[in-house]
């Protein structure tokens, strides 16, 4: 029996492309010389924002690719993404690296993997069937 590897999302290119705007997002905040100063306290609040990212990434793009190697290749791009943008923060005077951060990034792409074999792998698909005027 053939699975297929994508869900039948109709509108797969406007998914794509907020997912993309949503890395591009990350890229800059991680990388920017004048990071978001984030209102409220709470211990290692940071940690909390950079694993509710990659959570954010990796339960996205599971939504679109449901393979099983196209998930674990998402799930090591992100990870070595976030170890790169790890790296090029040391670069930057106002800004450094946390092998913390590092490990928060990991924390949040491995529970978006986790979630992504349940049911909210079909979260988009689900969008798109109860407001079907959206696809058409």
């Amino acid at each position: 029996m053939f699975v297929k590897a994508c869900p039948d999302l109709k509108l797969r290119f406007l998914w794509l492309a907020i997912g993309y705007a949503l890395v591009v997002l990350v890229v800059y905040l991680s990388l920017t010389s004048n990071p978001v100063e984030i209102v409220g306290s709470f211990p290692y609040k940071d940690k909390f924002f950079h694993a509710l990212a990659y959570f954010t990434l990796m339960l996205w793009f599971a939504q679109i690719y449901h393979d099983k190697f196209q998930r674990n290749m998402i799930a090591l791009v992100l990870v070595f993404m976030g170890a790169s943008l790890e790296y090029f923060q040391s670069f930057d005077p106002n800004r450094f690296s946390e092998a913390g951060d590092l490990l928060a990034n990991t924390v949040g792409v491995l529970l978006g993997f986790i979630l992504a074999l349940t049911q909210l792998k079909n979260v988009l698909l689900n969008v798109e069937k109860f407001f079907p005027w959206l696809a058409d």
